[in-house]
């Protein structure tokens, strides 16, 4: 039913909505703690045990908080566990994951002209980029390389920058960006759900039995707590990326992505030691902006496909039903006339240099295969074209939905 579509799509944005309202929890509770663990300050009457404390002032009152490298003397009663901001974010994004590429993997998830894969098979190797990422990640943590957190954290940028060039292959640029933001994400909630959470959770006990926790705990949770830190920004880039063509639908998407790790770990860098209270690296600053050039630099890389190869590209069996549907021509024109100035190879609307959104509406097949876009942006909603610029007349309109809609029957 031609209804499926508007209901999906509400679906997928109440999911989103929940996902960015849960996503701001966790990494607003994150940033708060990592630049008060930096603030902590010594002072003459400190119990025994604790680390550090720091006042704060905030909403017209007075916070004074201590920090405990292993854990107080005697258990508190009460005690509030950080944890489900980070399990609702992941949940959230895997069920919009769900919805958009797996749902969707014809349109958004597997790209025909790189790998020919089934369905499943995408939506399978979509999955296993997350869990076996994350055992491969685990078990490096786990290694003699926890000792050696600085080679760690090379191995794991390297082992990005192959899962970027390897989902490159068979995947849409926008998958790929966003399954390795889904895969850092993975690691970060699984560091919590799995390391985090269960050493305090041992601690607790040792408490509560009157034993001496053993401090290899706290040392374990605070690895896999730097790891989160400096994951943080690479994985809103990515989640976000979808939105901008320039990073996701060039030739070097995945180097694009790589260097974005690194410009978290420079951005990152900065705002630890400042918290910390030492001396500002300003140099991360021009560090930043250099990464940043050379990713503006590679997104002029060719974004796509000559126009009579796009022509010859087959259709996936989904994509050919919206081709051969009754008032296919009709609705042909409307695009053609209306939309395909812009997202075009090469738009001819001014001050245009790149298709809106990576969006391409030149050819039956560019038509065939964004038809659900179509029909939602400008068939069903006026989102296009924006402030009806190219004037679609109401009948324009309803051939869109028409022809959508014999396709979907």
């Amino acid at each position: 039913m031609y209804d499926l579509a508007v209901f999906w799509d509400w679906t997928g944005f109440a999911v989103r909505w929940l996902h960015v309202i849960t996503a701001i929890a966790w990494i607003g509770s994150s940033f708060y703690f990592i630049a008060l663990d930096l603030g902590l300050r010594k002072a003459p009457d400190l119990p025994p045990g604790a680390h550090g404390e720091e006042w704060q002032v905030h909403g017209g009152g007075f916070y004074h908080i201590r920090k405990f490298l292993v854990a107080p003397e005697r258990m508190p009663e009460h005690l509030t566990w950080f944890k489900w901001e980070s399990y609702a974010t992941w949940l959230s994004g895997a069920a919009l994951l769900m919805i958009v590429y797996w749902a969707g993997a014809e349109l958004y998830l597997i790209d025909a002209q790189k790998a020919d894969l089934a369905v499943w098979q995408g939506i399978a190797i979509s999955a296993a980029t997350l869990a076996v990422g994350w055992l491969v990640y685990d078990r490096l943590c786990k290694s003699g390389l926890a000792e050696r957190p600085t080679l760690l954290m090379v191995l794991l940028f390297a082992m990005l920058v192959a899962m970027g060039w390897g989902l490159n292959q068979v995947f849409t640029g926008r998958a790929m960006m966003l399954h390795l933001g889904a895969f850092t994400a993975t690691i970060m909630t699984a560091n919590v759900f799995l390391i985090i959470i269960p050493n305090q959770k041992i601690v607790v006990a040792d408490l509560k039995a009157g034993r001496a926790p053993d401090p290899k705990y706290g040392k374990i949770a605070k690895l896999r707590s730097t790891h989160n830190n400096y994951l943080t920004l690479p994985v809103i880039f990515l989640m976000l990326s979808n939105h901008y063509p320039l990073a996701f639908a060039t030739e070097y998407n995945w180097i694009i992505a790589a260097l974005v790790f690194l410009m978290g770990v420079t951005i990152r860098h900065f705002f630890n030691t400042m918290h910390a209270g030492g001396e500002k690296p300003w140099w991360t600053w021009g560090a930043t902006l250099i990464l940043f050039l050379c990713i503006m630099w590679l997104s002029t890389a060719p974004m796509y496909r000559p126009l009579e190869e796009a022509e010859a590209a087959p259709l996936t069996p989904y994509e050919q039903k919206f081709a051969e549907a009754p008032g296919f021509e009709a609705a042909h024109d409307v695009v053609m006339g209306r939309c395909s100035m812009c997202h075009a190879r090469e738009p001819v609307w001014d001050g245009l240099h790149w298709a809106p959104k990576g969006v391409l509406l030149e050819t039956a097949g560019d038509m065939a295969r964004n038809a659900r876009d179509i029909y939602l942006q400008a068939g069903v909603s006026h989102a296009m074209p924006p402030a009806n610029v190219t004037w679609m007349e109401p009948e324009d309109r309803d051939a869109i939905v028409a022809w959508y809609r014999a396709a979907t029957r």
